[in-house]
């Protein structure tokens, strides 16, 4: 795994072409935009999107209070989902899709997946697993040791990333955010758009749209999200924010609150 991976305008931009090496070695492309807040009202109405059709979600994420984890490249989350059930992943990122461990790559659970955005790139290898119905709320509510969440395999790939020291229940469990998630096809749109609307605690939010696609359709899909967002009247320029970041840096702050002074 690498420790860094290039950071490159993506959507619509002349450098596209660099991408064709590192994306001939992934598994599925998600092209991704944020909508800053202000602009959130404007943009679902211009989507047509009914909030009434959106699956209820609870995220949770596994840290440290100083976020060890997500400095290892490691992200751990665990997902509660109206009428789907839950899952778990054990997510590397970045990484190099060809420096990755063959074992791993042939595994059936895992996949290397390059998120676009207006900004840039990155490159993430996910293991996902599925834990028994409830048994997340029942982690939650610190009734199940948090590695019983997690697959064998799963596991197995937290030990070999994670800072010395630190096991899975060794994690705090962060959350829950409440994440509306929506999958249309929009009038004038050649394809499945995803809306995602992940609420924080503090009252924020962040707006994401995205869809996927197939490694070799990557440029054409891009151009034609890009033109048809823009059709729209959605603003590719704006400043972009990561989810996962959000949540974690939101976390992390309100846990050293929590903290008496001195420790």
């Amino acid at each position: 795994m690498s420790p860094a991976t290039p950071t490159l305008p993506v959507l619509g931009s002349d450098k596209l072409p660099e991408l064709v090496a590192l994306i001939k070695d992934v598994d599925s492309i998600e092209l991704k935009l944020t909508v800053p807040e202000p602009a959130q009202l404007t943009a679902v109405r211009a989507l047509g999107l009914d909030a009434l059709q959106a699956q209820i979600r609870q995220v949770f994420f596994f840290e440290t209070p100083d976020l060890a984890l997500d400095a290892q490249g490691l992200v751990v989350r665990a997902r509660r989902s109206q009428k789907k059930g839950d899952d778990t992943v054990v997510k590397l990122r970045p990484v190099v899709p060809s420096e990755l461990p063959k074992d791993l790559r042939r595994s059936p659970s895992f996949g290397v997946e390059l998120d676009a955005s207006p900004e840039g790139y990155v490159c993430s290898g996910s293991l996902k697993g599925v834990p028994a119905q409830g048994d997340v709320r029942k982690a939650a509510l610190g009734e199940q040791a948090v590695r019983k969440l997690f697959s064998k395999e799963q596991q197995k790939l937290y030990a070999e990333h994670a800072p010395d020291g630190i096991g899975l229940d060794d994690l705090l469990m962060l959350g829950p955010l409440f994440v509306l998630k929506l999958k249309n096809s929009p009038e004038g749109f050649d394809g499945r758009l995803v809306t995602e609307m992940w609420f924080y605690p503090d009252g924020s939010r962040i707006l994401e749209l995205s869809t996927k696609c197939e490694p070799s359709a990557a440029f054409d899909v891009a151009a034609a999200t890009r033109a048809f967002l823009a059709s729209r009247g959605i603003d590719l320029g704006t400043e972009q924010q990561t989810k996962t970041r959000t949540a974690l840096e939101f976390f992390s702050k309100q846990v050293a609150g929590k903290s008496p002074a001195g420790d």
